[in-house]
């Protein structure tokens, strides 16, 4: 599929099959959890990169910006997930699971809005229930009430190595 930029959201998506990357125009940020901690690969533009099958991850795409995404057709008996994680840091060394909804994903595209729209809709499902942190929905959701710009936070770096992971290859 192509995916535009710019997108808003703080969840992270798992898929049982392998996920293709090409950067076709400017730099996105995939934000992924490896090794139990939270890590940053940025894809440049003209660079791919293969994730590997039940690699959480969160694709950031940034204004102006156009990717190329291929995924396999998922086996019928496959599950993708969606999670979200509390971002207080100083509460949770490691990743902190708040959320988890799983559905078997026949069309990304629309399947994904609704767990999104209700998750970023409902103050008691982005409540921490162990630190008891609210989880913010990025600004630019109260302002325009869809998936839009966002994604950089304080976590944010650059990364040439991911343990367990292919580093972005430029073609």
């Amino acid at each position: 599929m192509v995916v535009g930029g710019p997108n808003s959201r703080n969840d992270y998506h798992v898929n049982e099959t392998e996920e293709w990357f090409y950067q076709v125009k400017g730099d996105m940020l995939l934000k992924v959890i490896s090794d139990n901690r939270f890590q940053d690969i940025f894809i440049r533009e003209g660079e791919m990169f293969l994730l590997p099958p039940n690699v959480p991850h969160n694709p950031c795409r940034f204004a102006d910006t156009i990717g190329l995404v291929m995924e396999r057709k998922r086996p019928k008996d496959s599950t993708d997930r969606l999670r979200w994680f509390c971002p207080n840091s100083d509460a949770h060394p490691e990743p902190h699971l708040v959320r988890e909804v799983a559905f078997h994903c026949t069309d990304l595209g629309t399947q994904l809005k609704p767990f999104i729209t209700e998750w970023m809709e409902n103050e008691d499902l982005r409540k921490c229930a162990s630190c008891a942190g609210l989880i913010e929905v990025p600004s630019d959701w109260l302002r325009t009430s869809r998936l839009k710009p966002g994604c950089g936070d304080a976590r944010s770096r650059y990364v040439t190595e991911v343990s367990g992971l292919a580093r972005p290859i430029t073609p």
